[in-house]
């Protein structure tokens, strides 16, 4: 129970623990919330856990905001040995708020000329720092 409510609460308020800032902000309106919790049958210490979100917490229109949210830094959250995204449902009047790419997944794959795989976005590291140069051949490099 208290590794759920950690989890919904690092990914929707931001932290697991009481800060001073909680008291400038309507906490209980923005906190997502551990509501069922079940054991993975025949693991042990291995649970599946359901968290909801308040729709107050996601900027309209804005899928980046909703994941950053939901799976941002929870991922690297050492409480916990291992974490696993299993579903992910989407209330459909906030789904109609997303106004969709302003052409089709083709159109991107030609830009890129890569086909028959994912295409996947990804933050190069270190941040800051690179020249210009060595950001592009890490970019490069990505592709």
């Amino acid at each position: 129970e208290e590794a759920g409510a950690a989890v919904a609460a690092e990914s929707s308020t931001g932290t697991w623990t009481t800060v001073w800032t909680d008291g400038l902000t309507s906490l209980d309106r923005y906190k997502g919330r551990c509501y069922h919790i079940e054991p993975v049958p025949g693991e042990e210490n291995q649970y599946i856990c359901y968290v909801a979100y308040p729709l107050d917490l996601f900027e309209e229109g804005s899928v980046t905001n909703m994941f950053t949210s939901i799976v941002g830094n929870v991922f690297g959250f050492k409480a916990l040995a291992a974490l696993r995204l299993e579903d992910l449902r989407i209330p459909p009047a906030y789904t109609k708020t997303f106004q969709g790419p302003p052409h089709g997944i083709q159109v991107e794959r030609d830009k890129l000329n890569k086909y028959g795989r994912p295409l996947l976005g990804c933050t190069i590291k270190p941040k800051l720092g690179l020249s210009a140069k060595n950001y592009g051949r890490a970019v490069y490099e990505c592709l």
